[in-house]
């Protein structure tokens, strides 16, 4: 992506705390004019705040370099994938689920949840959410499809 001119650091400033003031029809607006549709339906007010800050950065200073776009959209998703099999103990992973974050922790024998021990990450999602779930794919550590 070429950039057009330095950015204005201090107007890009202000349009982005000015973002907080917009009604939610102005930051849909932004949304649209900015993504070139719509944003999904029931977008969050927040989530309408950060998209539109973030394009807006985006299209000053540059935007992610190529393979980290490519990382974002699963190709190499092996590499994601794997990234369960390299969990120590004493890592620390958070979900947040129906407006709860649920924190565990891997222990040498399986998952510390809410001071107890579990086999696995799939009997805490199964815990979190009474669905049965695949616990990496819940906690985020492999792709819908991978």
């Amino acid at each position: 992506m070429s950039r057009r001119s330095l950015p204005d650091h201090e107007a890009l400033s202000r349009e982005l705390q000015g973002l907080a003031r917009l009604s939610r029809h102005s930051l849909v607006e932004r949304w649209t004019a900015l993504y070139g549709t719509a944003p999904p339906p029931r977008t969050s007010r927040s989530l309408l705040i950060r998209a539109v800050a973030y394009r807006l950065q985006e299209r000053a200073f540059g935007g992610l370099k190529p393979a980290i776009r490519r990382a974002l959209a699963g190709e190499g998703s092996d590499r994601v994938a794997n990234r369960t099999r390299e969990l120590r103990p004493g890592t620390v992973l958070l979900r947040e689920w129906q407006g709860a974050t649920h924190q565990v922790t891997i222990i040498e024998d399986g998952v510390l949840f809410r001071g107890k021990r579990h086999r696995s990450l799939s009997a805490v999602a199964r815990l979190i959410t009474g669905q049965v779930w695949s616990g990496p794919l819940f906690f985020g550590l492999k792709a819908m499809n991978g």
